[in-house]
């Protein structure tokens, strides 16, 4: 189910929302935090087993700079100070990038998480570093004048980027690599193939792991899936895409339901999530 979350609200409260509305096992592919806005992908049943394929597909953000401020926490929710210093250039890095995992995020140091220690006003210089990969990184407001015209910007202005990258980037510290800016606002367009156009659809696990190649099953071996038993590799015809990277995962597919995520292991197909019981 593809939700477009509002600002103001976690992650896990459109979780609960969800869960409440529906009942049964619900869970979500991608946390936003509370201020930013847009794709939230929320799994619903047995297809909370699907969310490790979801979790690494890169995203896509349209994110705020306000110019000449600077957010404690990089985001509208910090303590923001007015420097009146502009960047020299409107550009943002691409490429493999590391990063300082932040102190507003979940990852615990030293058994606690690092958005505690920030609630007492404490700072942790021992933060993960970590590469991630921004694909592309464009802007979308071109300030009056052309391309590399730092004269025409002013203090408050506000300008967007479009950017599209590996999960586990911090986009809030990616605008702050401008210099003085903070990540006023955030919006993520897209998870992977599924953009914000299909808010509100719940989509089936065939759709939703559209992106993995698939592999066609007859009725014996989707039955012999279902059951754990192994498939040969020679029993089936694999897509080109899984005899390029033959250590990928892919969709095990019979009579357009998807049976089984799975990949090759000592000539056979190995299921990694079995979705379709046999019958």
């Amino acid at each position: 189910m593809i939700v477009d979350k509002p600002a103001g609200v976690t992650s896990h409260d459109v979780v609960a929302r969800v869960r409440r509305e529906r009942g049964g096992k619900v869970g979500h592919a991608g946390t936003l935090d509370p201020f930013a806005t847009g794709v939230l992908t929320i799994l619903l049943g047995r297809a909370t087993r699907l969310q490790r394929y979801l979790l690494e597909l890169p995203k896509t953000y349209v994110a705020t700079a306000k110019l000449g401020w600077r957010s404690s926490t990089g985001d509208p929710d910090g303590e923001l100070t007015e420097t009146g210093i502009l960047p020299e250039k409107l550009e943002l890095p691409t490429g493999k990038v590391e990063q300082m995992v932040p102190m507003t995020s979940a990852v615990k140091v030293d058994g606690e998480r690092l958005y505690k220690r920030a609630h007492r006003g404490e700072e942790s210089e021992d933060r993960p570093v970590r590469e991630v990969e921004v694909y592309r990184a464009e802007l979308l407001d071109q300030p009056a004048g052309g391309p590399g015209v730092d004269s025409r910007l002013e203090v408050g202005q506000e300008v967007r980027f479009e950017v599209e990258v590996s999960s586990g980037t911090y986009v809030r510290t990616l605008v702050e690599t401008l210099g003085d800016a903070y990540c006023s606002a955030l919006r993520r367009t897209a998870v992977g193939p599924l953009d914000i156009s299909r808010q509100g659809q719940v989509l089936g696990p065939q759709q939703a792991l559209c992106f993995l190649p698939e592999v066609a099953l007859d009725e014996a071996q989707a039955r012999a899936i279902s059951y754990g038993q192994k498939v040969p590799v020679e029993a089936v015809e694999l897509p080109a895409a899984v005899q390029a990277d033959p250590s990928g995962s892919f969709r095990l597919v019979h009579a357009d339901n998807l049976i089984a995520v799975a990949r090759l292991a000592d000539q056979n197909l190995r299921p990694e999530v079995v979705l379709e019981p046999a019958s």
